[in-house]
């Protein structure tokens, strides 16, 4: 291995935090004048980075890249792991799809492979950059798994790692958390760790630092740092375990208000973001019909398994309440990447896909049939939308496998540079598209939002704000927390005598 200097964050659970932390990592490094590569070896989730030659990543390190300023590669997320339907997962290797496999044939057929696409992914980074900071997965004391783990302290041996732990306080137990990960940890790996951080903390830290001296004092390992909560930090997140803190968000109604549907396979949730940030916005996740109210929006994201998730709304009685609102003119309905398909008439899966059903009919919304197809398409696009009289620029990514047909005559949403895309009725009552990321182009989110307003008899908000400056900040915000609250020097110092030592060979 080359000797580009790593860092690994490892978390005592999934959701500790392993995936911020590990950007304002890549982000102090690159500040600080290193070239910095995000890794991860192998990422369980359904919100995805598609990178510049159309392959497709975990976002978290599509972010992490962005906040080191460098551009991503599969070489950074060599694995991805999609989850269709129960024990069952589509396998992305390098950023093209491998197989669809289930998770126990996973384990024992595909580990020696994973391993060597893991350790060539990292070589070529090694090769090329300075500083590499790498998430781990879950926890590593997963003692049922860890034989033949490829996410963790194998990774981090492999490459001669040191590790820094990383636990949340929101959750309670802190430290019953990072003893027993440490205690579950075989001796080796136990000394590979170089310390602890305890995120997400709020209140006073002098009634926590009893805690942290008995900590230190009871397993010999530093307390390295105590994040602080940061609110409004707008860096997308991957794992839909982030979606309990939206659906427990409790505040005024606000004038627009959004609901984002959430079926069992919601995949790039993050598509709602920008709407949180809006001052006119109250933004609720919906998975039952009684939830759902009379919103101005209703938004239908993407999802791994279409037909399985239109279903879902048809069972739960949410597709009936949906088409009630939109006969009545109630509710602007959008709908992104299989959202978009379960809008038409029918979403057919011959060659089983996502599902074994061969069809299923769609909501009937708009006059186009969609077939599931197993070449994926990945690809950045952008091209000029018509919407309210207005023509606009977008960019957005798409990450779907199917191929949607319209009726002739039928005019498209957005002119692509080699195709047209998505469709809006005259009436401006429903959209649809496979363009992720439509939320995020500010031009176009402040047309719709003040279009919903005049629908209500309000008159245009005059200021709103840029979803994508608040992003590029958040950055830099979350960089200056940690290098405020994290010993970075006793980091640096460990970083260097594990490469320069050999430490934990």
């Amino acid at each position: 291995m080359a000797k580009a200097l790593p860092l690994m964050i490892q978390g005592t659970s999934s959701d500790a935090g392993k995936s911020v932390l590990a950007t304002a990592f890549c982000r102090i490094f690159a500040q600080d004048g290193y070239k910095t590569a995000p890794f991860k070896s192998q990422n369980m989730a359904l919100n995805s980075y598609v990178t510049l030659d159309g392959k497709e990543i975990g976002r978290a390190q599509g972010v992490q890249a962005e906040a080191a300023g460098v551009i991503a590669t599969t070489d950074m997320n060599p694995i991805l792991i999609k989850p269709t339907r129960d024990a069952e997962s589509q396998i992305v290797v390098n950023g093209e799809p491998y197989a669809n496999m289930k998770a126990l044939a996973y384990r024992s057929d595909f580990f020696e492979e994973g391993l060597r696409v893991i350790r060539e992914a990292y070589g070529r980074l090694a090769a090329a950059y300075e500083r590499i900071v790498i998430e781990g997965a879950g926890s590593p004391a997963e003692v049922n798994l860890n034989d033949r783990e490829l996410v963790n302290m194998r990774v981090a041996r492999l490459v001669n790692a040191p590790v820094i732990l990383v636990a949340d306080i929101e959750r309670g137990g802190v430290f019953a958390s990072l003893v027993g990960t440490l205690q579950l940890l075989e001796p080796q790996d136990r000394e590979r760790v170089i310390g602890v951080i305890i995120n997400r903390f709020r209140g006073d830290l002098s009634l926590l630092q009893p805690g942290l001296d008995w900590f230190e004092q009871y397993t010999g390992k530093p307390v390295l740092g105590v994040v602080p909560f940061i609110p409004d930090l707008w860096i997308d997140a991957e794992d839909s375990l982030i979606l309990h803190r939206y659906q427990g968000q409790k505040e005024t109604a606000r004038e627009i208000d959004v609901a984002v549907i959430r079926y069992p396979r919601i995949s790039n949730f993050t598509d709602a973001d920008p709407f949180f940030v809006e001052p006119d916005c109250t933004v609720r996740y919906v998975t039952r019909p009684e939830e759902l109210g009379q919103p101005d929006l209703i938004l239908l994201p993407g999802s791994k398994n279409t037909l399985e998730d239109l279903l879902f709304l048809r069972e739960t009685g949410l597709e009936r309440e949906i088409l009630s609102l939109h006969a009545a003119g109630r509710s602007f309905l959008v709908g992104l990447c299989g959202g978009y398909q379960m809008l038409g008439r029918t979403v057919s899966d011959p060659d089983g896909v996502e599902s074994p059903r061969q069809s299923v009919a769609g909501m009937g919304l708009m006059p186009m049939t969609t077939t599931l197809e197993r070449r994926k398409t990945t690809v950045l696009c952008s091209g000029e939308a018509s919407f309210a009289g207005r023509r606009i620029r977008l960019e957005g990514y798409e990450i779907h496998m199917g191929r949607s047909v319209f009726a002739d005559g039928v005019s498209p949403f957005i002119r692509l540079a080699d195709r047209a895309d998505g469709f809006c009725d005259p009436e401006r009552r429903v959209l649809g598209t496979y363009v992720h990321g439509l939320f995020h182009n500010d031009e176009f989110r402040w047309l719709l939002l003040d279009e919903l307003r005049a629908r209500k008899g309000l008159a245009p908000l005059g200021e709103r704000p840029s979803f994508v400056a608040l992003r590029e900040r958040g950055f830099d915000l979350l960089a200056d927390c940690v290098r405020r609250h994290v010993r970075l020097d006793l980091i640096e110092e460990r970083m260097r005598a594990f490469q320069e030592n050999g430490v934990g060979r």
